[in-house]
């Protein structure tokens, strides 16, 4: 028996059973809910999102093109990230299956379509939207990184699978493909236990104490990181804020491996920023003057993770290359673990981290901001989850912080554009102008009409009569936000806790008349951008409207 497989179909028919209405048209058939409750609880691992966000990104079902779930992420560099999963779930836990080849077969070629704007592809609503917006980028000059996720409580593909990756031909700068099971599942349901190490520390280190802390300075030599990772992998990196990011689809990464490769690898110690380590305390002989054999408890790697993959990568693929004189710099913190303290390993964290846009949801969980907020939103009757979790629990009663964000931004703050197409900054530089000034009131009365016009955004009915829907739910969640304070005759500011109660009353109460009117205002809105009619234009040229200021200019 394979208790990783069982551990996994325990939770997904539990994500079946708790979300009624999300399995209404799988509840007959029980081998499509729980295949559909396995991919999402595959995206939520596999991308480190709550079940509710996965739920959002599936697209399983008829003319699906073998697409079970699809994530598009940030631009970035005239880049942008794409994620699709393609799910299949065993039903019979004592088999161990292959990922069926042809399953692979039939993604390649639904990646070839999707991604070349002149190809027809046959897709279902949940679908059509994200692919008209993925093509929208492209015809703007976006260039795609693909990574193609394979899932499944079995193993890897077989040889017929590698040869139809291989005869796809796709460019390995580009699109990646990647096996994710039970195992891997498991792994990151499974709560995170302190990793006690012992690294050594080349040459002469340098260890000092101040401020009740401790540091030590030195370096590692390349192979003792690959070592660590081989042993420990990705769970050093877990209070990491950008995890790795891919040889293929990140230049520094590209530039380290080059390195390591080169006969410049003896300098690799100046030409890295090196590796910053967190523990709650390590130890050494202190009687030894150099080549010291620190003992750590609790190791996380809070800045290089990046470095310590891509070393990983390189000499696994590599073996036979001497990285006997390649070092990376390394900084050891000894940071009390205890809760005082943690606001500490937060702002170092950030702080280490500085160099690139990263999502900081998760470490933003703990300042006064969100503290705060989790305490009026409780108060009103709701959940509000500062950091990402795998449990399950009522969706209409709770509030992820990242719904939340997006939803203020777009709402209050009257920025749809960075709401949709900027999310990993709405807990960086975005924080501040997002949460400042917002209360536990105005949070859920945002999420509830974001949450409501999103809900709209998936009708097929309405996306017939009006072809904007499913591209302009931000812009049409801020319309109703506008719309919902006039009609209570209310300023952003007065609406408290005080008026609460009537404010939901009445959005509940009315919600479809204030969708309508607003509706009828982007309308106009666009038929000035588009006089001789925007129902007409190509969905792709529709898509790329709502990421453009002169729309906002006209709905001012």
């Amino acid at each position: 028996m394979n208790i990783s497989k069982h551990i996994v179909d325990q939770r997904i028919r539990k994500i079946a059973n708790d979300n009624f209405d999300r399995f209404r048209k799988e509840q007959n058939d029980e081998n499509k809910k729980l295949s559909k409750a396995f991919v999402c609880l595959s995206v939520a691992s596999c991308l480190d999102i709550d079940i509710e966000e996965a739920f959002n990104l599936i697209t399983e079902g008829g003319n699906d093109a073998g697409v079970d779930a699809i994530a598009i992420g940030d631009i970035s560099d005239y880049n942008f990230s794409v994620v699709i999963f393609q799910g299949k779930y065993t039903l019979d836990l004592d088999k161990d299956t292959n990922f069926p080849a042809n399953a692979v077969q039939k993604a390649t070629g639904s990646i070839g379509a999707i991604f070349d704007p002149n190809k027809p592809v046959e897709m279902n609503e949940d679908l059509k939207p994200r692919v008209d917006e993925i093509r929208s980028l492209i015809a703007d000059g976006y260039i795609p990184n693909i990574r193609c996720v394979f899932t499944n409580n079995g193993l890897k593909w077989n040889n017929d699978g590698d040869n139809h990756i291989k005869n796809a031909d796709f460019p390995e700068s580009q699109v990646q493909f990647v096996h994710f099971n039970h195992e891997d599942i498991v792994n990151s349901l499974q709560s995170k236990k302190g990793i006690s190490e012992t690294i050594l520390f080349s040459g002469r280190s340098i260890q000092e104490g101040f401020n009740f802390k401790r540091v030590l300075v030195g370096k590692i030599n390349v192979e003792e990181i690959s070592k660590l990772f081989d042993k420990h992998g990705d769970r050093l990196l877990d209070q990491n804020i950008r995890k790795y990011l891919g040889l293929n689809t990140n230049r520094v990464n590209e530039a380290i491996k080059k390195t390591l490769l080169s006969d410049k690898r003896d300098n690799f110690y100046f030409y890295n920023n090196g590796i910053t380590i967190i523990c709650s305390k390590f130890s050494y002989n202190a009687l030894q003057a150099e080549n010291w054999m620190v003992k750590i408890d609790d190791l996380q790697i809070i800045n290089g993770g990046q470095t310590c993959k891509t070393i990983l990568h390189t000499i696994t693929e590599n073996p036979d290359v001497d990285y006997s004189t390649a070092y990376v710099l390394a900084r050891l913190y000894e940071l009390s673990g205890d809760e005082g303290n943690d606001s500490l390993i937060t702002d170092v964290t950030i702080a280490t981290n500085s160099q690139n846009p990263v999502d900081l949801r998760d470490l933003r969980a703990n300042d006064c901001f969100q503290k705060n907020l989790e305490t009026a939103v409780s108060e009103l009757g709701y959940i509000y989850k500062r950091k990402k979790d795998n449990t399950v629990a009522p969706a209409d009663k709770t509030i992820l912080s990242s719904v939340a964000a997006e939803s203020i931004y777009a709402v209050w703050k009257e920025k749809p554009i960075q709401a949709k197409y900027k999310k990993k900054e709405l807990f960086g530089v975005y924080y501040d102008d997002v949460f400042n000034n917002i209360n536990g009131a105005q949070l859920i009365i945002a999420v509830l009409i974001y949450r409501y016009c999103d809900v709209q955004r998936k009708k097929s009915s309405l996306s017939e009569k009006n072809p904007h829907i499913p591209y302009s739910n931000y812009f049409m969640a801020m319309f109703v936000g506008k719309l919902l304070l006039n009609k209570l005759n209310l300023t952003l500011e007065k609406l408290t806790h005080r008026e609460f109660d009537n404010a939901k009353i009445y959005f509940e109460t009315n919600k479809e008349s204030l969708f309508n009117e607003a509706n009828n205002k982007l309308i106009n809105a666009l038929k000035k951008l588009y006089p001789d009619g925007y129902e007409n234009i190509d969905k792709r040229r529709l898509a790329a409207t709502f990421r453009r200021g002169d729309l906002l200019e006209l709905l001012e």
